[in-house]
């Protein structure tokens, strides 16, 4: 139980809702919010063959165009990597770093805070110099900088830095559930009265690692992945890094907001969720008691949907614990690719724009739904949904799952 000092006498518990000040994200489908809703709404995909150096087997990435033609500012130039780069192209989209410049004169710099969700972070960087090394000592190159680019920090510092942000700062790195975890660490601090305001993202890039390693578990499917498929056979990899300021200050009634945040870890198995969705229930379930929220009240859910054997119908078990048969879905990864530790953030931001917009998305690529999965996984996106809760569910390796609801907040401050 986490107490505070003199100050506070009991539990620290988040409050319920949290405002969504402004966001902003980049993958596959294209720089800022347009693209992304627009790629959601004529159900288009980011994905395309592997192209990276050095990959030697046939798989489908989410690759972001344009990282490679945009160098870092000069002033930043230690930070150079694939990984920051993508978080900097991010933050330049949808007028997001003048509205965090605006909030930084209001508030002062030592009260906005930075949580990013990584998973692998710059380990291209590493990957890159390791080809590079002397040949007779072994050793890493002298250029090569390892606390600017792979340190899994190395994106966080580089985001407080560019955006002159003075408060705390920390990265979650819990695989494909960090960066959905990062709204509820968000809630703590700001409840702490640590900030005022708190920059959440998520960053993950490409790289060999992931690509190797997925491949070398036999989890990488040969085309673009098809979630909840009966002939589903794996993932496409993607890259992504999105944005979200998040504070306690409302703005006006009815804008957006997080409504509550579920966590839990079932540490079933290294790589392979519990298969009958244990964790993903507990997490769930936490999220509609934080938020206060009957199931019934939840309109849509924007699955984990990684398009693998196992996990898709463990997520649909844990669904049908907790809020119960036929409810409406859909997985964004036939879109953009997994994105591993901008996952859980990508779904979050794609309620987002579900809520602002009135529609909800489709599941890309899947033409026949697995039988055994019986929620109602929808195929293409209904324009005019009435929505407006949606539920967004992030589940990482070693059984570590995060899950977010997303609304208006109502309640008025």
């Amino acid at each position: 139980m986490i107490t505070l000092g003199s100050k506070r006498s009991r539990p620290l518990r988040p409050r319920w809702p949290i405002s969504l000040f402004d966001y902003t994200m980049s993958n596959a489908l294209g720089l800022g919010r347009a693209a992304f809703k627009e790629g959601l709404l004529s159900h288009r995909s980011g994905l395309r063959p592997c192209d990276i150096d050095g990959v030697d087997f046939i798989t489908a990435i989410g690759r972001v165009d344009g990282i490679e033609q945009h160098p870092l500012p000069d002033a930043f130039k230690a930070y150079e990597g694939r990984n920051n780069r993508l978080a900097h192209l991010a933050l330049m989209q949808d007028g997001f770093m003048p509205r965090v410049d605006e909030l930084r004169r209001s508030l002062g710099a030592h009260r906005m805070g930075v949580l990013l969700g990584t998973s692998t972070s710059g380990i291209l960087e590493t990957e890159q110099a390791y080809t590079r090394r002397d040949p007779v000592s072994g050793a890493l190159p002298a250029d090569f900088r390892y606390r600017e680019t792979q340190n899994t920090f190395a994106t966080a510092h580089f985001i407080r830095e560019i955006l002159q942000l003075r408060g705390p700062a920390l990265t979650v790195s819990t695989a494909c559930s960090s960066s959905a975890k990062i709204f509820a660490n968000a809630a703590r601090w700001l409840e702490a009265d640590l900030c005022d305001a708190v920059i959440v993202g998520g960053v993950d890039s490409l790289c060999l690692t992931t690509l190797f390693g997925f491949h070398s578990l036999e989890l990488l499917s040969k085309n673009p992945s098809k979630p909840c498929a009966i002939d589903r056979d794996g993932i496409s990899i993607g890259e992504a890094a999105g944005f979200a300021i998040l504070t306690h200050h409302h703005r006006e009634d009815g804008s957006l907001a997080v409504l509550g945040a579920g966590e839990s870890s079932d540490a079933h198995h290294m790589s392979s969720p519990h298969p009958e969705g244990l964790g993903a229930a507990i997490a769930m379930r936490a999220c509609l008691n934080a938020a206060q929220i009957d199931s019934n009240d939840v309109d849509f859910i924007l699955l984990h949907g990684t398009a693998t054997r196992t996990n898709d119908i463990a997520e649909d078990r844990g669904i049908l614990k907790v809020l119960g048969e036929a409810k409406n879905a859909a997985s964004i990864k036939g879109h953009i690719g997994h994105t591993l530790g901008a996952a859980g953030i990508m779904n979050a931001l794609s309620a987002c724009l579900a809520l602002e917009g009135q529609f909800t998305p489709g599941t890309l690529h899947t033409q026949t739904v697995d039988p055994l999965i019986r929620s109602h996984v929808a195929l293409e996106p209904s324009i005019h949904a009435p929505t407006s809760i949606i539920l967004s569910n992030a589940f990482g390796f070693g059984g570590s799952n995060a899950c977010l609801l997303l609304g208006r907040d109502q309640h008025g401050r």
